[in-house]
């Protein structure tokens, strides 16, 4: 089933989200953000972007680390970043939160992280590029950080009107 998205304004995508436990259902709720996300046809979504408050986040590199042929999708349970590199790279970010607003953010290019995978299982990976970037852009989520908190005050205030206009969609 495909999930609403939640848009800027939402008080739930300022809250942090909660642990999954082993006995909550989080195998259908993946699956419902994965159809979600592929219906954006996005790279990465996180459970307050669909109004779940859960530290859960679905994220879509088919495109990104192979030929396409082979989906690539995976779900990050109750993850942590546990260190970041000190090199930083600036990427052009976007949300379906705050849709038509694409604004470069600097993030770590390398980072390490544990979560808990499909089958409760804790896993510990590095991962770097446009991966470790989605990784930070979707856990900030759980954060209630959204992108353009990174921005300068200077480009905020330069995209603050069409931010108020996404607010006011959103009621």
């Amino acid at each position: 089933m495909i999930l609403p998205i939640v848009l800027y304004g939402s008080k739930i995508l300022r809250n942090k989200a909660y642990d999954i436990d082993a006995g909550d259902n989080f195998t259908e709720l993946a699956a419902n953000m994965t159809l979600t996300l592929k219906n954006q046809q996005g790279y990465g979504l996180a459970g307050p972007q669909v109004a779940v408050l859960k530290n859960i986040f679905v994220i879509d590199t088919t495109s990104v680390n192979n030929d396409g042929t082979a989906p690539d999708v995976k779900m990050y349970l109750n993850p942590e970043i546990l260190d970041y590199s000190a090199k930083e790279l600036y990427y052009n970010e976007g949300c379906f939160s705050i849709p038509g607003i694409f604004e470069d953010v600097i993030r770590p290019d390398k980072i390490e992280v544990r979560y808990r995978d499909e089958n409760f299982d804790i896993r510990e990976e590095t991962l770097d590029g446009l991966t470790a970037r989605i990784f930070q852009h979707e856990y900030d989520h759980l954060q209630g950080i959204l992108f353009i908190d990174r921005l300068s005050s200077l480009r905020k205030r330069m995209i603050k009107s069409k931010l108020k206009q996404i607010a006011r969609s959103s009621m």
